[in-house]
């Protein structure tokens, strides 16, 4: 029987591994958690004739994954096992994959939303729901596969084609993971990777990294942006209608998807269904009644007159900076992972744009400093560390009569205090009414 290893138990792993099976593999589940340790892994990879390794992509390359490449043992990830499966299998379902540096969860899920609404069978998978491997394995009669992708999972791309593939946004972020920002932005490209003449590639013409890297794209580039320039956008923003090859598809302001960040986002939405030949009626039908998804930019809560805002998937500057914009004069909760990023347009949105701000996780010794340094007054930074002190601190000082919005948006990951965005958002909601019912 062939033999293969997969590193780390969480979806993408336990996914693998069941893909794997299915192939006709033995597999070995290593993490140092919960399952074979990295030490008896590493006896298993010399030991063994293992013919395939998959890295999950929240490990870091350590010694058994340098080992695993020393012994010419393929290293690849879940979506390349998810393609090759697809491709041995004869599954004809097409595949639109999403990255991006913010939004590609909402256009990821809106996008599968939309095909649903429109008759096909369809699932996201990938960096949000299950395992793009297991997805396949298991649902090989869907029309669609949405996969969003993070950059960590697009690091070992080999075969992977996707018939759409779209880059949402680029902005600075993990720079603890790559080398510096083009080695981030080039990853993210690898999406793709191994297109051809009559495959899809969405550009964004507001990105200005983007258009650096259009000589990457070997698909049929179609562009979106919120105006038309010289390379043509099929889809744009004039009048206050979007607009698709000259076709006015919704009104901006009866769309449910409020903000500039969800403009962009709906930009792609459109450009995707139009695509694949959905009816205007069935876009505007689906665009102005959608919701907005959990932990991004959810008004959840009010207490009297203050609104509290879920944005807990801002997991970096640019993020939260939509998310502040969107708002006069917010209070703002922030902080987190440490992911060695520069702090100093936060620290600038912040003295511009910010009531007070309430810091938390490993980051806000640095954001305090970096706010002092600027004049932002003492008085209104609140270094308390844990979301619980915050709330605490909050329900003493607001006054319910009196019009405010408390947001929440990190700017950073979870890490730090949490398992996920998901998590912590949760945890931010429970205790927001915890402590204000």
């Amino acid at each position: 029987m062939k033999k293969a290893i997969v590193f780390g138990a969480g979806v993408s792993g336990k996914g693998s591994k069941s893909t794997l099976e299915k192939m006709g593999y033995e597999v070995y589940l290593i993490d140092d958690k919960i399952s074979i340790p990295s030490e008896k892994g590493m006896e298993i990879l010399e030991n063994e004739d293992i013919k395939i390794f998959i890295k999950s992509p929240g490990v870091p390359y350590t010694e058994l994954v340098t080992r695993a490449t020393e012994l010419n043992i393929e290293v690849i990830d879940d979506i390349e096992l998810g393609y090759r499966y697809k491709i041995e299998n004869e599954i004809s379902g097409k595949i639109i994959a999403i990255t991006g540096t913010n939004g590609k969860t909402t256009v990821t899920s809106k996008i599968s939303e939309l095909l649903e609404k429109a008759g096909f069978k369809s699932k996201v998978c990938g960096n949000i729901g299950f395992s793009f491997s297991e997805t396949v394995s298991e649902n090989p009669e869907l029309d669609f596969y949405v996969l969003e992708t993070s950059s960590y999972q697009l690091e070992n791309i080999k075969n992977f084609k996707a018939d759409i593939a779209l880059v949402v946004n680029l902005a600075p972020d993990h720079l603890a993971r790559y080398r510096d920002l083009d080695h981030y932005y080039d990853t993210k490209f690898n999406i793709g990777k191994n297109q051809k003449e009559n495959d899809c590639f969405i550009v964004n013409t507001l990105c200005v990294e983007s258009l650096k890297r259009l000589s990457k794209i070997s698909g049929d580039k179609r562009f979106v942006g919120l105006a038309q320039s010289d390379l043509k956008e099929s889809v744009y923003v004039k009048d206050g209608w979007i607009v698709y090859e000259g076709e006015k598809v919704l009104k901006e302001d009866l769309a449910s998807l409020k903000g500039k960040h969800n403009l962009e986002n709906m930009l792609f939405i459109v450009c995707v269904g139009k695509i694949l030949g959905i009816s205007t009626e069935i876009i505007r039908e689906f665009l102005y009644s959608t919701k907005t998804l959990e932990h991004r930019m959810e008004n959840f809560f009010k207490y009297g007159k203050v609104e509290f805002i879920n944005d807990s998937k801002g997991t970096n500057i640019d993020s939260t900076k939509f998310a502040v914009e969107a708002f006069q004069s917010p209070i703002l909760i922030c902080g987190g992972y440490d992911k060695k990023l520069d702090l100093s347009p936060l620290e600038n949105l912040i003295v511009k744009k910010v009531k007070e701000v309430y810091l938390i996780g490993e980051i806000s010794d640095k954001l305090q400093e970096g706010l002092e340094k600027l004049g932002y007054p003492r008085e209104k930074i609140f270094n308390l560390k844990k979301i619980e002190d915050v709330l605490k601190e909050l329900k003493s000082r607001l006054d319910k009569n009196r019009e405010d919005v408390v947001l929440f948006s990190p700017a950073t990951s979870s890490f730090d205090q949490f398992k996920n965005f998901e998590e912590r958002g949760k945890i931010f909601k429970d205790l927001t009414k915890s402590y204000f019912n």
